[in-house]
């Protein structure tokens, strides 16, 4: 499946296949599956033989009643019956137990796995799948998903092994002993079955509706939570809970429907049970006064069918066992087997950076969710020691760049060469390494300023922190803070203002001195002052790395060796500060209205991002 065959609901395959493809992750851990299975087949068989013995102790103490019966021995033989019957009810309850415990470790082994492939999963998928799926949605796969495959084998496979064993080894006992009041003492068992499974149905059909409520409740709360100061900007909070409070309504209506359901059902298939008891204890009564039967014999038909109440109400259990493993299933794999657009080809080798330089040759590029040309045969060449601006009205593509030299998205058409290398035919993690993009809205982890700082090389010493963060003018704002580099940022570094996050970000890529450095309008939020700080310490390193530098504040360009000035995508102007201002055109314009404060001139957009 590729990223393009993605959709929400989708199955990749057959429900049979997807059970499948459950069993064999449940079928890594053999042992365990051997010792669920024998542990479940040997507490049935305990468990059948308890209307036996219990029958037998019975008929034993009604002997001690007569007269003809020695009562000494009568005593010892439901003595030993009774010690009997409490060997076989402890070791039933012993392998009950090991039947419990390694099912659902099982399914707590097959979870932790599935967890860790579906993590991995979404760390080498592209930026193309991340713009489209929402991120409430992954974590709904990741939990709820997860869970209904996990509770497969224990709840559906065990569950029908102890199901088909005890059903048709115990009527084969009933119906052997006596025909009719076997029959009747199976008598609600389809009845119970049709309908404990028919409730299930209906239970799964308003589980999955519960929830898509449960997701869109998520992702309500994740960009209410994310937004939370533009919420109170605008005084939108009753607006928000309006919003929240209606689907929370909503999620309630189905959950009231799922108790209606279940309590409606239940009811039924208690009174088919105590109907058909009622039926047992009345013709077995009848044959016991004739003296047909013994009062133990009737014992063992009602002991068994109290035995067979409860596994045949979990027939509805199983059902949805199966059927909810099957839809969660194919929901999880409908993200795992997904192939990234961009991965490492078979032949794809090591990046050698020899000198630095960056080629874009005739570079087209689209995003599929606008289907118009972002980039439109782009060209250009920047070589270590030397920087390259890039300026132009929103939506010209600036950002773009800086994505694709990374390869977070593949060109669409054109060649992007690193050293004469095809950026293609390199390994992504070769390539990362030797290109760092600081982006305008960086993204800080709830953590240290240190440990977001490192955050690109953990092992890094105290000092190349230290000294990374002074690169980026951010060290003597550190040195104020009461923890100072032990300071926690708070969630997305909430704690930080817009400026002193950039420049976090900024000394976490200075940190890792790549060898490409593309600057994303990552100094937008920084005064002027800084600015000029931050690029004279990032220039005295400018002998060993090649920069680009995205931004609309062209006093941050004035120093680059070269300035691209796009529009729809076209590069328009190109050329040094000194010789696009002479040009007089769209970035000489540009310059004059940002530093006399001008009205826009016209034929010129402004640049505000």
């Amino acid at each position: 499946m590729t990223q393009q065959d993605y959709s929400g609901g989708h199955r990749s395959a057959g429900d049979l296949a997807i059970l499948r493809r459950i069993m064999e992750l449940a079928l890594r851990h053999r042992w365990r599956v051997a010792i669920a299975a024998g542990a479940t087949l040997i507490a049935v068989g305990l468990q059948l033989a308890v209307p036996r013995l219990l029958g037998d102790a019975i008929d034993g103490a009604l002997l001690t009643l007569g007269d003809a019966v020695d009562p000494a021995a009568a005593r010892q033989t439901l003595w030993a019956t009774a010690a009997l019957l409490l060997i076989v009810s402890v070791l039933r309850g012993a392998f009950t137990l090991a039947h419990n415990y390694s099912g659902e470790s099982i399914g707590h082994l097959v979870g932790y796995q599935l967890r860790l492939d579906f993590y991995a999963k979404l760390q080498e998928l592209n930026f193309s799948f991340h713009d489209r799926v929402h991120t409430g949605d992954l974590v709904t796969r990741g939990l709820l998903d997860i869970e209904g495959v996990r509770m497969f084998f224990n709840m559906g496979v065990l569950r029908s092994l102890l199901l088909v064993v005890l059903v048709v080894v115990g009527a084969g006992l009933m119906l052997s002993t006596d025909l009719v009041l076997g029959l009747l003492s199976l008598s609600f068992v389809p009845f119970v079955a049709f309908r404990s499974a028919t409730m299930r149905l209906r239970l799964r059909g308003l589980w999955l509706r519960l929830q898509e409520s449960l997701g869109e409740l998520g992702r309500i709360m994740d960009e209410n939570l994310s937004g939370i100061r533009v919420v109170r900007a605008f005084g939108a909070e009753h607006y928000e809970m309006d919003k929240y409070d209606q689907m929370a309504q909503e999620a309630l209506g189905i959950s009231r429907q799922r108790v209606a359901t279940r309590s409606a059902h239940i009811s039924l298939m208690t009174l088919a049970f105590f109907a058909a008891m009622a039926l047992v204890l009345w013709v077995g009564g009848e044959r016991v006064l004739s003296g047909e039967m013994t009062v133990g014999t009737l014992t063992e038909f009602l002991t068994f069918m109290t035995i067979l109440q409860q596994p045949v109400r979990q027939i509805g259990m199983v059902v949805n066992a199966f059927a909810r493993a099957s839809t969660c299933g194919a929901r999880l794999f409908s993200v795992m087997d997904i192939v990234p657009e961009i991965a490492d080809g078979p032949g794809a080798r090591p990046l050698e950076v020899t000198d630095g330089v960056v080629r874009f040759d005739g570079v087209s590029f689209a995003y599929e969710a606008v289907g118009a040309p972002v980039l439109k045969d782009v060209s250009f060449e920047v070589a270590r020691g030397k920087t390259l601006g890039i300026v132009g009205p929103p939506g010209s593509g600036k950002s773009t760049i800086a994505q694709l030299l990374p390869r977070h998205y593949e060109a669409t058409s054109g060649r992007i060469t690193i050293d004469g290398q095809d950026i293609r035919e390199v390994t992504a993690q070769s390539l990362r390494d030797a290109v760092c993009v600081v982006a305008q809205d960086p993204y800080l982890f709830t953590s240290s300023i240190e440990n977001n700082i490192a955050y690109g090389n953990p092992w890094a010493d105290e000092p190349e922190i230290h000294e990374a963060a002074g690169a980026a003018q951010i060290r003597n704002f550190i040195a104020t803070l009461p923890e100072r580099y032990e300071t926690l940022v708070g969630e997305r570094g909430v704690s930080l203002s817009g400026g002193q996050k950039q420049r976090v970000a900024i000394a976490r890529a200075a940190l890792l001195d790549p060898v490409v450095l593309v600057l994303d309008d990552s100094t937008a939020a920084i005064d002027a002052g800084t600015e000029r700080r931050i690029q004279r310490a990032l220039q005295d390193r400018a002998g060993t790395r090649t920069t680009i530098i995205v931004s609309h504040r062209l006093s941050a360009l004035k120093h680059a060796d070269e300035i691209l000035f796009l529009e729809a995508g076209r590069i328009v102007e190109r050329g040094s500060h000194e010789s696009l201002m002479a040009l007089g055109g769209k970035y000489a314009a540009l310059y004059r209205l940002q530093t006399s404060g001008a009205e826009s001139p016209e034929g010129v957009t402004e640049v505000a991002e």
